[in-house]
């Protein structure tokens, strides 16, 4: 028999937006937690509270839920890399999210190598931005706009993806709030100087 059945016409009249948020939340803290491939849509379900079918119903299962998850990521960061923002504070923003479940989600992914491709639009979006950036002098016309963007977005994960070495290298916790205020500054001065700011 068929365990899987359709959200009762209360659980959808309930809140919808709200229990999607939940849901959406859920997702962002099993997958930054677990990665893609071991996140089980179950464990999500548990998490937000909501019955697992609800996933199903909202989302069409896992993988539309992690794209679901990426498109607000995407969102969240476009604004973050807004060209109006010069280059500096964008790196420290981008920083921040180190603490968060959508970086260690973004982590997952680009360590593990089996979530669905969701960022390749964005990303590329985000290469001729850094291009607009040279053109108006912002950055050294000589560095390669994708190579600097992959350098950028590395050295901004570190405290994340390098938790451990830059402990040992810094003598400090690198997932706390005051790590990634001091790196960012950090990182924000090295990008001035980049663009001969300083």
């Amino acid at each position: 028999m068929d365990q899987r059945r359709s959200p009762t016409a209360s659980e959808r009249k309930r809140d919808p937006e709200r229990t999607r948020a939940r849901i959406i939340e859920a997702a962002a803290a099993e997958f930054g937690a677990k990665g893609y491939a071991a996140t089980r849509t179950t464990d999500i379900a548990a998490r937000a509270g909501v019955n697992k079918q609800l996933i199903s119903y909202y989302f069409g299962g896992k993988e539309g839920l992690y794209k679901e998850l990426a498109t607000s990521w995407h969102s969240s960061a476009a604004e973050m890399a807004s060209q109006e923002q010069p280059l500096d504070q964008v790196l420290a923003s981008f920083v921040a999210t180190t603490l968060t479940d959508h970086g260690r989600l973004w982590a997952w992914s680009n360590l593990a190598g089996d979530s669905p491709p969701t960022d390749e639009a964005f990303l590329r979006a985000q290469v001729d931005q850094m291009r607009e950036r040279q053109a108006a002098g912002e950055l050294p016309a000589d560095l390669d706009p994708g190579m600097l963007l992959l350098a950028l977005m590395a050295a901004a994960a570190a405290p994340l993806t390098l938790r451990q070495t830059a402990g040992q290298i810094t003598g400090e916790d690198p997932a706390t709030p005051e790590f990634a205020a001091k790196y960012a500054e950090q990182l924000a001065l090295l990008v001035r100087h980049l663009s001969g700011r300083t």
